[in-house]
């Protein structure tokens, strides 16, 4: 073997060793486990395991809770993706003005959700919006509102963790989007403004396309978390009113951990990878086809 070949090896193999016993064998492990009808029987005897095949994914097919679950994951993406986007750019937006002042105190305020805990977040929110006793009810009888069961109502509850996963992560998408911004050359707003070009057009014709990789990676790292639906539902609603706000994520968590049928748990952990892959392949395939990344 080429000495140099050799020695980048030896430099990458400690990480390709950690990454192989940390997640390749985790995934495979994961995998195999969903072909098989693992239960806490095979726990104690491996005998008692039997391989199923793709019993366990067929049979989510015929599953309704699993097509609810899927249904009320994709309503919480579809709805809060572009949202957190939107305000993530417009922040950024602000943010970016020359004349703006305390930049730094307002980056950091608006970051600070990211970084805070969500379960003790969650816990918070919870109670803001509690029924008889929350402070947005406290505010809309204020102003001579009727009170809302936001947390009890089905109508309201997925609204509710909506708001609260934008107003958790678009703080991240945030510091993103600024960073590409203070990437575009100022040059070419200049000649922009040399050649008449309003702030609109410069915006639409100058800053959207620089932002296209930006807005990809941004994009595809929201809707990779927002898919990940599980500690909101988790904590302030428990799946309720009416399993209205189960996730995909929330349902292999009953699965496996309440009902301990963990053969079933990890084929609903592959079926929402193999979504995740095939919407965030699309997007690329798109993007590349238009020329944006």
């Amino acid at each position: 073997m080429n000495p140099r070949r050799l020695t980048g090896w030896m430099f990458a193999g400690p990480a390709l060793a950690v990454m192989g016993v940390f997640f390749v064998l985790p995934v495979l492990g994961g995998f195999v486990l969903s072909l098989t009808d693992f239960d806490p029987y095979a726990l104690a005897n491996l005998h008692n395991l039997r391989f199923v095949g793709l019993g366990n994914y067929l049979a989510l097919l015929e599953r309704p809770a699993f097509w609810s679950a899927l249904g009320n994951t994709l309503y919480f993406v579809v709805a809060g993706v572009p949202l957190t986007m939107l305000l993530a750019l417009g922040a950024a937006l602000l943010l970016n003005q020359r004349l703006a002042r305390w930049q730094g105190f307002f980056r950091t305020a608006l970051f600070a959700p990211v970084v805070t805990t969500v379960v003790a977040a969650a816990v918070v929110w919870r109670y803001l919006f509690n029924t008889r006793f929350g402070l947005v009810n406290s505010w809309l009888a204020a102003i001579g509102l009727h009170p809302v069961d936001w947390l009890g109502d089905p109508h309201w509850a997925m609204p509710t963790l909506i708001l609260f996963g934008v107003w958790k992560n678009f703080g991240y998408d945030m510091v993103l989007f600024l960073a590409g911004l203070q990437a575009i050359p100022g040059e070419l707003y200049e000649a922009a403004r040399i050649d008449g070009a309003s702030a609109p057009r410069s915006f639409w014709h100058i800053t959207l396309p620089m932002l296209g990789p930006t807005t990809l990676m941004v994009g595809i790292l929201t809707l990779a978390g927002y898919f990940q639906l599980f500690a909101e539902p988790y904590v302030i609603t428990e799946g309720g009113p009416l399993q209205s706000t189960v996730s995909v994520l929330y349902l292999m968590y009953n699965d496996g951990f309440q009902w301990w049928d963990l053969g079933v748990a990890s084929a609903v952990a592959f079926v929402l990878f193999a979504l995740i892959f095939a919407i965030t392949s699309g997007l690329l395939a798109l993007t590349r086809r238009r020329g944006l990344a």
